[in-house]
């Protein structure tokens, strides 16, 4: 039995210790998963100023160079020959 206690480190023993153990490992899940929520949501942010500024470089570059706009997807598509 000693081998049991030692692997489970203080694993509960009867249903009172086992609720408060559950409740102390969903208090650490949620910790967690909310740090990692605020981390996934700061780099979310981050990244959408980065392209922000990758946009704001690329419409400065083609000013530069003189390069109107470029057309939207489907204008430079084909038109349907009429059959």
């Amino acid at each position: 039995m000693e081998d049991a206690e030692q692997k489970g480190e203080g694993a509960p023993t009867n249903a009172q210790d086992l609720t408060v153990f559950v409740q102390n490992l969903l208090e650490q899940m949620q910790g967690r998963f909310q740090q990692m929520s605020e981390t996934i949501v700061g780099r979310i942010d981050e990244m959408g100023s980065r392209i922000d500024d990758l946009e704001k470089s690329i419409n400065d570059l083609m000013e530069q160079v003189g390069v109107d706009e470029p057309p939207p997807a489907d204008a430079g598509a084909a038109p349907a020959s009429a059959s």
